[in-house]
């Protein structure tokens, strides 16, 4: 038998009153997004109090209004299982934690059909991935760039998904990466603040915008040593902004060595120069993520070594 469709309620708090509906309810169920809930807005699977479909949107809510989110039985995923080796660093019934490997995407989408971590987990997971993400992505709550290595928490069940998607949206997730800047930072520590949206030249980039535009993005870094013509650097996150590691160091003027999109061939020129080999990637690992189980409420914390190529780019541009 396939898997029963299930049901969410929520209800308006003062801060939300006069929003619209489909922005209030992403406020408000953080596990699913603005767009998923406007579709299933128009499609009648939202419910006001008295049990009747609301089907527009845009329409305002009230302080105290109750609305339930009906989520049909999830389809079976168009993702096919593949026997893709992962580094796993931890796993229970709610939850998975994955070291990943650069060069794997997270999820399928135009151009990477397979061979992604969505791919592999429905293999190793068998079925047991939240349905909440959708067909195309089932149990991913966050998602870190194909180029980018590191620690990555899928979710399991649905009640983990929506737990952990409430802490990804509060902010309380901890995540620390580890990168390789070129260039020397100054001051050798900081803190980045800005709005990240869209390039209006390029809509597959994302660029700093003036104060209102885009997502409010902070990123606090510290130079952790210093090399030729380049440092190894420390981000923590505050928010967690698409490419947002990648976008504050080059809007700071020190990119990622290896950095496709954001480099800045001056700098980058310098910091390659220094070691062997053209580093081909973003020089970026996600070296440790942290949160509060959301089943069993214990705090979990895991880190990462440096991958291997890193580590070599590393000691090329020891001084």
């Amino acid at each position: 038998m396939g898997e029963a469709s299930s049901s969410l309620t929520a209800i308006v708090d003062e801060a939300l009153s006069g929003v619209r509906l489909d922005k209030a309810l992403a406020g408000l169920v953080p596990a699913l997004s603005r767009e998923r809930l406007k579709s299933l807005i128009l499609e009648g699977h939202v419910a006001g109090s008295r049990g009747q479909a609301v089907r527009d949107p845009a329409v305002k809510v009230a302080a105290g209004e109750s609305f339930t989110v009906t989520l049909p039985a999830p389809e079976p995923s168009e993702a096919i299982a593949q026997d893709i080796p992962l580094n796993i660093v931890y796993e229970d019934a709610h939850l998975i934690v994955v070291d990943k490997p650069a060069g794997l995407v997270v999820h399928p989408a135009a151009g990477n059909l397979d061979g992604t971590l969505v791919n592999a987990l429905l293999h190793h997971c068998a079925g047991q991935l939240s349905g909440i993400g959708g067909v195309a992505r089932p149990g991913i709550v966050h998602r870190i760039d194909k180029d980018t290595s590191g620690l990555l928490v899928v979710a399991k069940t649905d009640a983990a998904h929506e737990g952990l998607a409430r802490q990804f949206k509060d902010h309380s997730i901890s995540r620390r990466y580890h990168a390789l800047a070129s260039g020397h930072p100054r001051p050798l520590s900081g803190t980045v603040e800005t709005w990240i949206g869209r390039s209006d030249h390029d809509r597959k980039k994302m660029a700093v915008q003036r104060e209102g535009r885009g997502k409010h993005a902070v990123t606090h870094y510290r130079t952790l040593e210093t090399l030729r013509n380049a440092a190894l650097v420390e981000c923590v996150l505050e928010t967690g902004r698409t490419h947002q590691v990648r976008v504050h160091m080059a809007h700071i003027g020190h990119p990622l060595i290896g950095d496709p999109v954001y480099g800045k061939a001056g700098r980058m020129k310098l910091a390659q120069g220094a070691a062997k080999n053209n580093f081909r990637r973003q020089a970026l690992h996600a070296a440790a993520l942290g949160f509060i189980h959301p089943i069993t409420q214990e705090r979990l914390t895991f880190e990462s070594a440096l991958p291997s190529d890193m580590q070599e780019l590393l000691s090329q541009l020891r001084v």
